[in-house]
C-alpha cells in the first residue's frame, strides 16, 4: 500500500473522526464533496489527477451520483470503496479491500454475531 494514498470522498456533510481513521491507514483525503449539494456532485467532469482511491458514502448519495463517480473512477483506473458513513463500516470495508486489519475481538471475524 502506498503510504501517501490520496482519496476523494463523495457524500456526507461532515466527516467527524473519519479523516484520522483514514490517516491511520495511510490514506489522506485530497477532496471531499458533500452529499447535500447535488450541483457539486454532478458538475465534476473528472476526478482530481492525484486521486488513488474513491470513497462513496452510500447512505448520503443517490444512485445516479454513485453511477457517475464509479464511471469516472473506472475511466481513470481508480479503485472504489463504497460503504456507509460510520467508523465501523469504513473499518470493515478497508479490511475487505486489503487495506486494514480486523479489530481485535470483532464478532464478524470470529463467526460470532451480537444481536
Amino acid at each position: 500500500m502506498d503510504a501517501n494514498m490520496n482519496a476523494m470522498i463523495i457524500g456526507a456533510d461532515t466527516l467527524g473522526n473519519i479523516p484520522q481513521l483514514l490517516l491511520d491507514h495511510g490514506i489522506q483525503i485530497s477532496r471531499h464533496i458533500t452529499g447535500r449539494n447535488a450541483s457539486h456532485q454532478r458538475k465534476l467532469p473528472g476526478l482530481p489527477k492525484d486521486t488513488q482511491l474513491l470513497i462513496l458514502f452510500t447512505d448520503f448519495l443517490g444512485h445516479n451520483v454513485m453511477r457517475h463517480f464509479r464511471a469516472l473512477a473506472q475511466e481513470n483506473g481508480v479503485p472504489v470503496m463504497a460503504c456507509r458513513r460510520s467508523v465501523c463500516a469504513i473499518k470493515e470495508t478497508l479490511v475487505q479491500c486489503g487495506i486494514g486489519q480486523p479489530c481485535q475481538g470483532c464478532p464478524k471475524q470470529s463467526g460470532k454475531r451480537n444481536h
